[in-house]
């Protein structure tokens, strides 16, 4: 396949496709060992640098590229990872006084620092002492010429929950008691030097040992969103070039979704105020940083959980693998309520990585049907999907005399703000639906696209299954 046929959003996520895919490529052959120090140079093959000072130090950071699409630090237990050697393109963060200081005499942002980090050199001009600087603000706020600047990274600017600092070379750090994995560092930093690991090599063995053995099937469990994803080709053919992979079946997260439904409107209606449970980044941050919220959090485990758990109640010897937009995802198969019912999780950046590493051109299949979920299942993968699939369990279920006032926050910033309400007891609503990601899932830092038109895509794709009820779904499920 021609790699210039795939679309990704940034030429970051192309560099992270062609590592990824050229690791996939030798463990399906079985010559990674050998060829390991090889697949920098295949990038790289010339002897001028296309992104970097120079070739050597290119070929250096796609070596770790290479380390981290091979599984990363697994030393480390946060999936998310800093390339030390490619944090050097961004300026030191912070405020700076730029070429627009007039050298004016009012000194406004002298008399607005609290913390006397303001200075004048002999003409005049301002200096921001950093040794004092608390990076309130407050001086670039007075300023009539909007001369003082924030120099913020990207990384930082993505972080919401301030997890991110900066070591003595100006290398990001990452902050795993903070950190909830949500990777929206990764998606925005412009050097790709903040990633995910990947766990492509034991989704890629698992169906190895399968096809050779034959003493277990591999299950792909794919969430909603990826209806949204891969609109080179249609998503029959997707479903198609996963079985060409080797996964035995194909089965939506949405049925889990729809089992999510159904107990999480029962749970709510007999406790009275409920968080969801569905999205990873939101449940940690609430252990995280709202420790005493963690009781009103739902004990129902997550789609993608409850359908593996589902697959595995009646194929124990079956291994499920997660497909989704999801870098948090990562970390949930980890936990012990989760880690006996799903066995791996990729985003679908690794998916197109791996379908590359095989030949498999989707354009060429044949369709597939994925069906099973109902409308209410799928659409969980945007904001404000999960409350209006309660709304529906409470009704078929004939709990409507349960006055549901649901709250749905798109973003982590909105889930801050919704949390220290009910934390302050001051929230009038009683359902609380946190997606930490802007829009849901749609748009997860796993992404390949995040496209205007992806919650479009997902409407329509759930609307395909409008015939069925949430009940209706889980009575029909089939493995």
């Amino acid at each position: 396949m021609d790699h210039t046929d795939i679309k990704f959003d940034t030429k970051v996520q192309y560099l992270k496709y062609r590592v990824l895919s050229e690791v996939g490529r030798n463990a399906w052959e079985g010559t990674l060992t050998e060829k390991l120090l090889d697949i920098p140079k295949m990038i790289v093959p010339g002897k001028e640098p296309t992104m970097r000072c120079c070739v050597y130090k290119e070929r250096a950071i796609l070596g770790e590229r290479v380390r981290i699409a091979m599984g990363g630090d697994r030393s480390n237990p946060n999936v998310i990872e800093v390339v030390d050697i490619a944090c050097d393109g961004c300026p030191s963060a912070g405020y700076e006084v730029s070429d627009s200081c007039r050298s004016c005499l009012s000194h406004r942002c002298e008399a607005a620092c609290k913390r006397g980090a303001i200075y004048f050199d002999h003409n005049h001009t301002a200096h921001i002492d950093k040794s004092k600087c608390v990076e309130c603000g407050m001086c670039a706020q007075v300023c009539p010429f909007s001369a003082i600047v924030n120099r913020k990274r990207p990384c930082q600017s993505a972080c919401k929950i301030n997890a991110i600092s900066f070591d003595d070379d100006d290398a990001a750090i990452i902050d795993n008691e903070k950190c909830i994995s949500c990777g929206a560092c990764v998606y925005q930093c412009p050097f790709g030097a903040i990633t995910d690991k990947s766990f492509i090599l034991d989704v890629i063995d698992m169906i190895k040992y399968s096809d050779n053995n034959r003493k277990y099937q591999v299950y792909a469990v794919v969430a909603p969103s990826i209806s949204s994803q891969f609109t080179h080709a249609k998503l029959g053919q997707v479903v198609t070039g996963l079985k060409k992979l080797g996964f035995y079946k194909v089965t939506e997260a949405a049925l889990g979704a729809d089992m999510v439904a159904k107990a999480e409107s029962k749970e709510l209606a007999e406790k009275e105020f409920l968080t969801s449970s569905c999205c990873p980044a939101f449940v940690s941050y609430i252990k995280k940083s709202f420790p005493d919220l963690v009781p009103f959090v739902s004990h129902n485990l997550s789609p993608m959980a409850t359908v593996a758990a589902y697959i595995k109640s009646r194929k124990p010897d079956a291994k499920v693998v997660f497909i989704g937009p999801c870098t948090a995802k990562k970390m949930e198969v980890q936990l012990d309520s989760v880690k006996p019912y799903v066995d791996s999780a990729i985003t679908f950046e690794e998916l197109q990585a791996m379908f590359s590493s095989r030949d498999i051109d989707l354009n060429e299949l044949e369709e597939s049907e994925l069906s099973g979920a109902s409308y209410f299942g799928r659409i969980f993968a945007h904001c404000g999907g999960l409350a209006e699939a309660v709304v529906e369990g409470l009704k078929e279920q004939g709990l409507e005399d349960f006055e549901l006032n649901a709250i749905s926050c798109d973003g982590i910033e909105e889930c801050r703000k919704v949390l220290l309400k009910k934390s302050k007891n001051a929230l009038k609503e009683n359902f609380i639906e946190g997606m930490a990601c802007i829009g849901g899932c749609i748009g997860g830092a796993g992404c390949v696209t995040h496209d205007a038109r992806n919650r479009i895509l997902v409407d329509k794709h759930s609307k395909a299954a409008t015939e069925k009820t949430i009940l209706g779904a889980i009575a029909d499920a089939e493995i």
